[in-house]
């Protein structure tokens, strides 16, 4: 912690004399706060110059000059923090991004669900199996999956696994995008399996082959390379749900003079824990990074614009992201009232759809799904609803992966209930898998008209 820190009511640790919710029950108080200690001496993670370089970019997205694509797991596993499934994230990340820019005709933001995606929130403290009842599983960074009074023991070591995990992540990321791997000259080289069957397949290759050639082309036509289209920059998200985790890798810069949480680039709330006298608005509102929220149809407006004033009172360009998750049947019937309720403080916010959590649901066979059409639909919807409003959709947050998992029904492939069954890897709630993802990015794009 630098020396000359601020003297003044907030603290990294000052949501602590507030009511937090969802979080774990430590029955070793002093184990934890020795791991907190030790965690808030480690290297962080990210940097203020890139988190400052994000809020610039979410910036141009609110003004409607760029697009943010923000999508991966929905809940990341330390057996999976390997070198294959980045890879993947970081392919499909980039595929979809390459469509957009070249329908939509502008930059896109890519912010990638991962590097410390380790809890999530659960609508039950505990879970009961054959009589017997257990704390609820909360992520890799809180407990174990395995259903014994052992595993479902908070363990604060697992914080530090979880931090030396997203650390192995971004520095791979790292490594990958400035060794050449996210060069657009050599988009084919981002190739996953879908490109071999999918019903889109040559449209993508066109795509690929037209941008390399327009850059050739241009490079060769003023002698010099440009030097954006040789690296394309990924940024970090998870929600910040663990405040302990938070509060660890929050720093004071004093040649900036502000307070950072340097475990990821860009944190958001839940609307589980997004009470306005609750702790997580109090630690978010010291931080300077870009932060996200999360709205839905139990939103009412009066604790939205308070949400607004206490994250953004200064109403600071690309500080605020409102991301919405009503469900495809809902809306319509409840954005509008949402947009209204923040131009009526005057707010200047980015707004984001997520498509994915209004619209889960569960098989006869207890498997939760996620169709297909309905996640078209509403972002399809909730595009109408801000042209109609005067106001801008300038992202979408998927919950998604590189893998050719069966976890949402429908797409090209036309997948049932019946093939969930088939490659379901998911321990909390269902992804969009490769093909599923491209065709949704080529519907934003308005190329694919499937």
């Amino acid at each position: 912690m630098a020396r000359n820190e601020p003297k003044n009511e907030w603290h990294p640790a000052s949501w602590q004399s507030k009511e937090a919710s969802q979080q774990a029950s430590y029955p070793d108080a002093e184990e934890l706060d020795r791991v907190v200690n030790e965690l808030s001496c480690l290297p962080p993670l990210t940097t203020s110059w890139e988190i400052d370089d994000l809020k610039a970019n979410l910036a141009k997205a609110q003004l409607g000059e760029a697009f943010v694509l923000q999508g991966g797991d929905c809940a990341e596993t330390f057996n999976e923090c390997t070198s294959e499934n980045i890879v993947a994230k970081l392919k499909i990340l980039l595929q979809m991004s390459l469509v957009m820019i070249y329908g939509m005709k502008k930059p896109v933001v890519r912010i990638g669900r991962m590097a410390g995606q380790y809890a999530k929130p659960r609508s039950a403290d505990t879970e009961t199996r054959d009589g017997v009842t257990l704390p609820s599983f909360r992520g890799d960074n809180i407990n174990r999956s395995g259903f014994t009074a052992e595993d479902r023991q908070p363990d604060p070591q697992l914080i530090l696994r979880g931090y030396e995990r997203a650390s192995l992540t971004l520095n791979f990321v790292r490594s990958l995008i400035d060794g050449g791997f996210a060069d657009l000259h050599h988009p084919e080289y981002w190739d996953l399996d879908w490109v071999g069957h999918s019903s889109a397949a040559n449209e993508y290759r066109n795509i690929t082959s037209s941008i390399s050639d327009s850059l050739d082309f241009l490079e060769t036509a003023s002698g010099r390379h440009f030097h954006q289209s040789q690296r394309a920059d990924i940024f970090a998200s998870h929600e910040g749900l663990h405040l302990h985790y938070e509060q660890a890798q929050t720093r004071y810069l004093d040649r900036r003079e502000r307070w950072y949480n340097l475990t990821t680039h860009f944190p958001w709330i839940g609307m589980r824990t997004a009470q306005l006298d609750g702790a997580h608005l109090e630690y978010f509102r010291g931080i300077s990074n870009p932060v996200g929220v999360k709205i839905g149809p139990g939103m009412n407006r009066e604790w939205l614009q308070g949400i607004v004033k206490v994250l953004n009172p200064d109403n600071e360009p690309g500080r605020l992201t409102l991301i919405h998750r009503f469900g495809a049947k809902s809306v319509e019937d409840h954005l509008p009232r949402m947009i209204e309720a923040v131009k009526d403080v005057g707010a200047e916010v980015l707004w984001i759809c997520d498509p994915m959590h209004g619209n889960t649901e569960t098989t006869s066979d207890g498997t939760k799904t996620r169709r297909f059409d309905n996640i078209i639909n509403e972002i399809e919807s909730a595009f109408k609803v801000h042209n109609s409003m005067g106001s801008n959709l300038g992202g979408v947050h998927l919950e998604l992966t590189g893998e050719n998992v069966t976890e949402c029904t429908g797409g090209a492939r036309g997948l049932t209930d019946a093939d969930l069954a088939k490659a379901y890897k998911s321990t909390v709630d269902p992804r969009l898998n490769y093909e599923q993802a491209m065709e949704i990015a080529m519907r934003i794009a308005g190329i694919d008209k499937v």
